[in-house]
């Protein structure tokens, strides 16, 4: 293994892939607690629950090819999670989620939810950011050769 395949090595592809599926996440919640009072305004999200089935997914696959140490994780497109133009990288497709009540101003944002989604999402970003600070800064230990 090269000092550069270290980047894919273990879990950082998938941190790092949960990471941006957090933050992209997090724009979209953002987006819909801002529009809490914007009349006819409809909620728009995705499911962490098929991000996650996809993480697992191709942490398999990786596994089935590499034995798991290593690689670039590969991951199939579904109808909410595609790939970015250029580079690849996950974009979130959201949708309008199912069973909304609509309030007197047609608007079908749930506040509460949409806080609880928040925190959520928000939890999940820091496990992921603070595994993958442990796991750099163990990395820049073991190369500078520091115990």
């Amino acid at each position: 293994m090269q000092i550069g395949d270290l980047n894919s090595a273990g879990a950082m592809p998938a941190l790092e892939m949960t990471m941006r599926y957090a933050a992209q996440r997090q724009r979209l919640l953002a987006h819909n607690i801002a529009n809490v009072n914007t009349p006819n305004f409809i909620a728009r999200d995705v499911d962490p629950k098929k991000f996650q089935s996809v993480l697992s997914d191709a942490i398999d696959s990786r596994r089935a090819k590499t034995g798991g140490g290593y690689g670039d994780l590969n991951w199939k497109e579904t109808s909410q999670i595609g790939r970015a133009s250029g580079d690849g990288s996950l974009r979130l497709k959201a949708t309008s989620p199912h069973g909304g009540v609509l309030g007197h101003d047609r608007n079908a944002v749930d506040l509460e939810r949409l806080m609880q989604d928040m925190v959520e999402n928000a939890t999940v970003f820091r496990a992921a950011s603070d595994l993958m600070r442990r796991q750099k800064s163990t990395l820049l230990a073991a190369i500078t050769q520091r115990v």
